[in-house]
């Protein structure tokens, strides 16, 4: 654990990758980055396979395919790559943060293009922007950014692998399409952390022009452990808007308050994929069912299960790491009402 001197507030993170395994090389590098880390951590990863295709155009993506030797990937297609690649990142970053007593430390995962500018404010507020031993291909910077101290940190053995072209098992079979116009999900998002988070990002990663999230009504969280500690809707929602801002910053995002299992896919026909968690799988089945007997449009489900430690798209040791860091709302709620209690013993 570091000193209080050697603690930073803000940090960010950049690295790039050069395919989409799961790069059990920036292991060193993220727990170091989160370990020196007392609030923020951004993880920003770049790759010229996370480039936009329907943003760059087809001329600029041929150009930029001849200049970098690799083709934007469909993000449909390599669904679980990428999920499993959240993951990794995520579970690593939690990890270091609960071995630390840090469970409200924010710590968020982007994934960029390299010809994807980063937002200018990205640094506001950062004590330091750490780079990865050995990285030698991290496109030009923000002068914001490279106006911070910098930081290198040890990184494991980087095997150089071009990605492989072929998809991963996505969540239907047969061709999908890379994006989808419009996307929903849903959830409670209470204390927002890092599994709220890949679902969301994973919702924004395959929306093309807006993307839909069904935030639960206060209403509906009457029955919660410690509800008192429920963050307000409002609350929840500007925490969702923030994140995806910054993981998304060209989509549409729209709320609506569920107050049943549908939301708006019990009615809106402009909708044409639906992100669920493995846990949710049911509420997904009741949605098809109810916008069939509406006639509305099926709607493409993709499933997030990757966050599940039983998982079999996670080898061993990375399912091992996540059993050991399993977070919840009510993980974290209990969390701030022992220390809260603890605080009012201790001032008596």
């Amino acid at each position: 654990m570091n000193s209080p001197t050697d603690q930073l507030r803000r940090s960010l993170l950049i690295a790039t990758l050069d395919s989409l395994d799961t790069p059990h090389y920036l292991g060193p590098a993220i727990i170091s980055a989160t370990a020196k880390s007392s609030e923020t951590l951004v993880i920003v990863l770049l790759s010229p396979l996370f480039e936009l295709r329907h943003v760059l155009g087809s001329e600029d993506a041929l150009a930029l395919t001849a200049r970098s030797l690799v083709t934007p990937i469909s993000r449909t297609e390599r669904w679980d790559d990428v999920q499993r690649l959240l993951t990794y990142v995520y579970m690593q970053a939690t990890k270091v943060a609960l071995d630390n007593g840090r469970m409200l430390m924010d710590v968020s995962v982007l994934l960029r293009g390299y010809e994807q500018s980063l937002p200018t404010d990205l640094a506001d507020g950062m004590d330091v922007c750490f780079l990865v031993q050995g990285d030698d291909n991290v496109p030009s910077l923000p002068l914001s950014i490279t106006a911070l101290p910098q930081t290198v940190l040890p990184s494991g053995n980087r095997v150089s692998l071009s990605s492989d072209p072929s998809p991963s098992h996505s969540s239907a079979e047969g061709t999908l399409p890379p994006l989808y116009p419009v996307a929903i999900l849903g959830g409670t998002f209470d204390h927002l952390h890092a599994g709220h988070k890949i679902l969301l990002s994973m919702g924004a990663w395959i929306s093309e022009r807006k993307l839909i999230i069904g935030v639960t009504d206060d209403i509906m969280l009457q029955k919660k452990l410690h509800k008192d500690l429920l963050e307000s809707f409002g609350v929840r929602v500007e925490k969702i808007r923030a994140f995806l801002q910054l993981f998304r910053p060209d989509l549409e995002y729209q709320f609506a308050a569920i107050t049943d299992v549908y939301g708006p896919t019990g009615w809106d026909p402009d909708i044409q994929a639906l992100v669920v968690s493995k846990e949710t799988l049911s509420g997904a089945a009741a949605i098809a069912k109810e916008r069939a007997r509406k006639s509305l449009p099926a709607l493409q489900a993709f499933v997030i299960d990757v966050i599940s430690p039983d998982s079999e798209k996670l080898d061993h040791e990375d399912a091992e790491l996540l059993r050991q860091t399993k977070i919840s709302s009510t993980l974290i709620r209990e969390w701030i009402a022992k220390n809260r209690d603890t605080e009012r013993n201790a001032s008596r």
